[in-house]
């Protein structure tokens, strides 16, 4: 018998759920705010789901009003009438003319307490993550008329991360009532100090003035320890930001340890073959959208190993053309490679015009995910892993491939090089269009988030020999600690000095700690040296 009444309740409730809620959500058709707040309330307190459809519909803006009967319906817009349906049960009600139905409009005010009653109304559904952004949202809105439901979803709540979520809602809830007793505050202040984060220094800060001391007590050292939290985390931010910014140097200064730390030559047009990447990357989307749209994604793959090739195979024509007859030479190098820097951007000026292109990102590097306090986007975190795996393809083309080994002999000794039928002519082309070719993979990798213009390069070049040189001429490793330890020491030094203070106090630290070691971080010995 007591099973037979219980699947008649089950039953009958949402027929009387319908209508006791019909006639509430007919009251949201009035001119008058506050009218519409006070039935927003009362449809909240039912704790009614099926409402929800109504509230999203009327955050939305497609909840409408018929002028016939006022009665309240969900409405989509046709071509010159709107097609109408029933907010409970979802079922076609017909359709009407524009002019037979009135929107139902909302402010700001009303906006922010429809969201708190559809954070409420889900607090019971089955899947986990929606209970937990629903109290999320009830914490956020403080909304006592909440209340009820967030108890009644704690006491049936089984998930310990989403009953965590449901406490400190409750918790936030209660300290916005001042008839609430010295315990009851100080268990809810010690829930929501857990939690941390700007929103609970907000809620917890009107109550360190508070005349209760024990309260006034709890919130001051509440308020020290999220502070204390909030600090490391933002530490801990901007080493994030420093290894970033680090990869992206590594990026660009990687090509330049070898044609600058292996070769000796002061290569200004350096970050011209940065530019001249990002460009070849610039090029292949543009064909990638016109022809084959459904290939994007792929696009920065398709562009790797273009890139490397175009922005390789002018280097080795520079280094054919101008640099082989400069060797030893470093001033008229220097020289030679700014004037072809200039030549470069000119040619590029003229081709692609002087505005930025529109280079885009994959999905795959699109958005960013939460660690704790701490924002990570995917875009960097690529560039970041992209900047290692080069360096380590690097490394294992030096280490243990003919062509890494005549370079690092022509390095250490070009005459016993020579002499023992290493073609040192080759090998230098060669080295140059490798340095060149890894600064057009650096292009592909700052088109993403950089402007693509003629000028790309020339915010990268100066710091890339700063890296070079603080991390030991020649010397990889050392330039892979140098950038990745000027990327952090830069992000660490801007809160507290500024941007711009914060690169001069850097280049001022490098000056002095390259007169107390010339040779960097990391010396080495060879033909980088000795000229």
């Amino acid at each position: 018998m007591r099973m037979l009444l219980l699947l008649l309740s089950l039953l009958v409730t949402p027929p009387v759920l319908a209508q006791a809620t019909g006639p509430l959500i007919d009251a949201l058709a009035t001119d008058d705010y506050a009218a519409k707040e006070q039935a927003l309330t009362a449809l909240t307190e039912t704790g009614d789901p099926a409402i929800v459809p109504a509230l999203k519909a009327l955050e939305s803006g497609q909840l409408y009003r018929r002028l016939a009967d006022d009665k309240v319906l969900i409405g989509q817009e046709q071509e010159e009438s709107i097609s109408l349906t029933d907010p409970l049960t979802g079922a076609a009600v017909g359709t009407e003319p524009a002019g037979n139905v009135e929107l139902i409009r909302v402010n700001n005010r009303l906006r922010r307490a429809i969201g708190a009653s559809l954070g409420a109304l889900t607090l019971r559904s089955p899947d986990a993550a929606v209970r937990r952004t629903a109290a999320e949202a009830v914490f956020v809105s403080r909304d006592a008329a909440a209340l009820p439901l967030v108890e009644a979803a704690l006491a049936a709540e089984q998930d310990i991360k989403v009953k965590r979520s449901l406490e400190q809602a409750r918790a936030a809830i209660l300290l916005a009532d001042d008839t609430l007793g010295t315990d009851d505050k100080l268990s809810a202040i010690a829930t929501i100090a857990d939690k941390g984060g700007q929103a609970v220094l907000a809620l917890l800060n009107p109550l360190l003035g508070s005349e209760d001391a024990a309260v006034a007590k709890a919130a001051t050292e509440a308020v020290r320890l999220i502070e204390n939290k909030l600090a490391w985390a933002a530490a801990a931010q901007n080493i994030i930001y420093g290894l970033s910014l680090g990869s992206v140097l590594l990026l660009a200064a990687i090509g330049l340890a070898v044609t600058f730390g292996v070769m000796g030559v002061i290569n200004m047009a350096h970050g011209e073959m940065v530019m001249l990447g990002a460009y070849t990357t610039y090029v292949v989307q543009d064909v990638i959208r016109t022809h084959v749209p459904g290939l994007f994604d792929w696009s920065l793959l398709i562009a790797l190993p273009l890139a490397f090739v175009v922005a390789g195979g002018v280097g080795i024509l520079i280094e054919r053309g101008i640099i082989r007859f400069l060797y030893g030479r470093p001033l008229e190098t220097l020289l030679a490679t700014w004037g072809l820097s200039l030549v470069l951007q000119q040619a590029v000026r003229s081709i692609f015009g002087p505005t930025n292109m529109e280079v885009g990102n994959p999905d795959w590097m699109a958005g960013a995910f939460q660690l704790g306090d701490i924002t990570i986007t995917f875009g960097r975190m690529w560039i970041f892993l992209f900047g290692l795996m080069v360096f380590a393809a690097l490394m294992l083309l030096l280490r243990r491939t003919p062509l890494g080994l005549q370079m690092r002999a022509v390095t250490q000794n070009r005459a016993m090089a020579r002499a023992m039928g290493i073609r040192t002519a080759r090998v230098d082309a060669l080295t140059f269009g490798l340095g060149s070719g890894i600064a057009g993979l650096a292009g592909v990798a700052l088109s993403q988030i950089d402007n693509v213009s003629p000028n790309l390069g020339q915010g990268y070049i100066i710091d890339s020999f700063m890296i070079v040189i603080f991390g030991g001429v020649g010397n990889l490793w050392g330039t892979l600690v140098g950038a990745l330890s000027l990327g952090v020491v830069n992000k660490l030094l801007e809160p507290l000095a500024g941007a711009v203070l914060g690169k001069i106090l850097v280049l001022v630290g490098i000056i002095l700690f390259i007169q107390a070691r010339p040779r960097g971080l990391f010396a080495l010995k060879g033909r980088a040296i000795e000229h």
